[in-house]
Formats: structure tokens, sequence, C-alpha cells
């Protein structure tokens, strides 16, 4: 999903984050009482987010050099698809005379703005800044009834941790889904363990191995660069950097990993095993390798291990064109498995045995807009064309520790990884009041 993000910088790839604007607010001021212009110009808001209201006459000249009306435009529309339309001014905090703090509402969350206008007439607004969004809080119905109205195949499920896994409310929990990158959990559980058992250690020095496509960055560092085991696992799980995964991965052990999925509890281990590193899920999926895919499908673990070393070369030299897996799903049956119970186990197993430096690890990049309603967040999602899918470790204010899990694919076409997104956070939403 894409931030909100008014500014010079524009648009940026990531999930919400607070939205920016182009002129912050004054100071506070004492016992501040808004001037008629500043009401005016609050009142005028949900017209102007909604799409409805006059930009150029709502808006400073210099506000419009930096934020054109498409930009503006595109911020309400992806306000719009995650919270519905707009609905209404909820509240007015006061700054100054000419600067406020605005609730605005919507069918489905909140947007909180700082608003500046120019003291001097016409009194354009000279600067807006969304500086956080939040679901409102919904029943399990309704979110469900959303599930369920995706095209394809969705399942999610909330789950208490404990000593064991406790369903709260879930869809379809048992059902496999294809991860995309939220297998790299496995391997971050397994380094986990290999340091606990003082068979490694976080600042131990690895090489590069071989590159894989993007997400990530260490494609283009230098082939065999040395990097520390934490720092792969980091930016494993951070950014879902795939030349990360699969070098940990191979210096971890593929049957290691193999042994953690099954040790985790995996309902039904032989449709995801052997762990495939990334770069070989990308040669099996690509066009030159349709009758290595069928034989995939069509092999059991064992006859899957035995494929991969003896078509090595074969799969080693495939040629792949980042632009066609892009173009439309492909081979959403080769990859890795899961139910969201077993993705439930894996954060609980991370939880209880992963330890403090793969909890921290996992709490980089926390992809939601309320991590703030939570004591801790974790996170590691997935998607691929076709695929998004998405976990998280929270505890709540309240000290209760909960596995939010789910995942949306669809084999004909691609899906709206942001509105499913959307959608994950409305639950946590509901897990942040327990």
């Amino acid at each position: 999903m894409r931030p909100m993000l008014i500014a010079a910088l524009g648009l940026l790839a990531a999930l919400p984050a607070p939205i920016a604007a182009q002129t912050p607010a004054p100071p506070p001021a004492a016992a501040a009482t808004p001037s008629p212009a500043l009401s005016q110009r609050i009142a005028a808001l949900p017209d102007i987010v909604g799409g409805s209201g006059d930009f150029d006459a709502y808006f400073a000249p210099a506000f419009r050099a930096q934020v054109p009306k498409e930009t503006f435009d595109e911020v309400g529309r992806q306000l719009k698809a995650q919270y519905g339309a707009v609905t209404k001014v909820e509240s007015v905090t006061a700054i100054s005379p000419t600067s406020a703090g605005v609730q605005l509402g919507f069918e489905r969350g909140i947007a909180r703005l700082d608003i500046v206008i120019d003291a001097a007439p016409p009194h354009a607004v000279t600067g807006l800044r969304i500086t956080g969004t939040q679901p409102r809080v919904e029943s399990a119905e309704a979110i469900e009834a959303e599930f369920r109205d995706l095209p394809g195949s969705a399942a999610y499920g909330v789950y208490a941790l404990g000593h064991s896994v406790s369903p709260v409310t879930e869809m379809a929990g048992d059902r496999l889904m294809p991860l995309g990158s939220a297998f790299k959990l496995w391997v971050l559980a397994e380094a986990a363990r290999q340091v606990s058992a003082g068979e490694r250690g976080w600042t131990d020095i690895i090489r590069l191995g071989e590159r894989s496509l993007p997400s990530g960055m260490m494609q283009n560092w230098p082939e065999g660069a040395p990097v520390t085991l934490h720092t792969l696992a980091t930016m494993m799980i951070s950014i879902s950097d795939n030349s990360a995964t699969d070098t940990l991965l191979r210096t971890l052990g593929r049957d290691r990993v193999d042994a953690m999925v099954r040790r985790i509890g995996h309902s039904d281990a032989r449709a995801t095993l052997p762990v495939l590193t990334t770069i070989e899920a990308f040669r099996l999926k690509a066009a030159d390798n349709a009758a290595l895919a069928a034989q995939w499908r069509a092999a059991g673990p064992d006859g899957r291990r035995r494929m991969l070393r003896e078509q090595a070369e074969r799969i080693a030299a495939t040629r792949m064109d980042p632009a066609w897996f892009a173009a439309r799903p492909r081979a959403l049956d080769v990859e890795w498995f899961a139910t969201p119970r077993d993705e439930a186990a894996v954060m609980n197993w991370l939880r209880v045995k992963g330890g403090a430096d793969a909890l921290a690890i996992l709490a980089i990049n926390p992809t939601t807009t309320i991590a703030d309603q939570f004591d801790y967040v974790g996170f590691k999602g997935g998607s691929e064309t076709g695929v998004v899918y998405g976990n998280w470790l929270v505890k709540t204010k309240r000290g209760n520790w909960y596995a939010v899990t789910g995942g949306w694919n669809r084999a004909d076409a691609g899906v709206d990884n942001g509105a499913f997104m959307a959608l994950m956070n409305r639950v946590l939403a509901r897990v942040a009041t327990q």
C-alpha cells in the first residue's frame, strides 16, 4: 500500500504512514480561538478532501506549487479506499487564530490533520498535514462480510497467544494459502533457534551469496560482501530482501529450516516442503520452466528435493524477466503455503522462544497506522502479483498477546494490496481494545 503523503517528496511506496503537509503549525497558544476565516476553511474540509471543493480557491499558490491537484486527489482516493467516504469534521482544537488540529471523520476511520491559513485575505490554506489515521472499531461480523466479498480466496484469524494458540475469531483458519514472503518467518525462527542453541551468533560474518530478484536492495551489493547474521535477518524481515533471505536460508541449511517448519507444528508440511529460496521460486515459475513447475506440483517433499538436486543446472540457467512476473499471477501453486493457524503458531514460537533480538527485528517495520495503540507490534507479510499476506504479533496495552494473520489470493488477476492491508488494520483496531 502507498502512504498518503502530501509533500514535495510525492507519493512513496509503503503502508499508510502519517501524511505530511507543506507548512507546520506554529507552537500552541494559550486559550486560542479559531478565527472566523479558519472556521470557514475547516468547515469546507470534507468537500475538499472528498474531491468536490474548489482546490484552487482553497489552497494558497505556494501550497499548490508543491502539491498539485492530481497529487492531492490521489490522497483523497486512498483515504476513501481505506476508510470510506468522508463524513464530517468531528472535532477542532485551536492552536492559534490561524491554525488548528482537526479530526476528520470517514465512514470507517478518522484522520487527524493540522491546518494553517494565511492571516491576510482571502485566508487561503498554506499548510495541511495529515498527522495520522486510524480505523473505527467495527464488529467482527462486518469485517468478515468484507473478507467474504473478496474475489478469489481469502482467510484470516485473530488468535490469543499463551501456552497454545486459541482462535478468537477466524474465517477459513484452516485454509492453506500462498504466503509470498511471509515464509521468511520460518527462516527467522530457525536463525533464532541456532543462536539460542549456541550454534551461531547474531554477529557471525557471512558472505553474501547468489543474488535474487527484488524486493530488497542487497541484489545491488558487491558479490560476496561480508555481512552479519543479524543484518541478513534484519533486511529479510524489515524490507523483505530476497537476496538476504536466500543467503541466510543457505547458511542455516535448508534441512534445518524444513525441520523448523515441522517443529512449529505446520498442519500440512508436505504442501510446502522443501522450503524454496526466493530465486528458486522465481526460476520454477518462469515461462521456460512450465514442465519443471508441473513436476514440482506432482511430487512430494522427497521428490521435490531430488528434483532440485538433479535439475540444479537447468534451474540455475533459467532466464527471468521481472516484468513477466508483474504482468499477472504466475504459478501460485509453486511457492510456500500455510494456514492462518499455522502462521499464528510461528508468531507464538517467536514470542516464546525467538529471543529479544528476533522480536526487535520483527518490530522494525510494524506496517500499521495504529502501532501506538499497542505495547508491541511485530510484522512480516508477503506479496506478489495475485497474492498478499500479512502477519502481526501484537501485545495490547492490557498486556495480552495476539497473532493477527490473513491472506488473499486469486489466480486470474492481481489483488488490491492496499485494500487488503486496510482491512487487516481494521481487524487490528478491534484487537487493540482487548
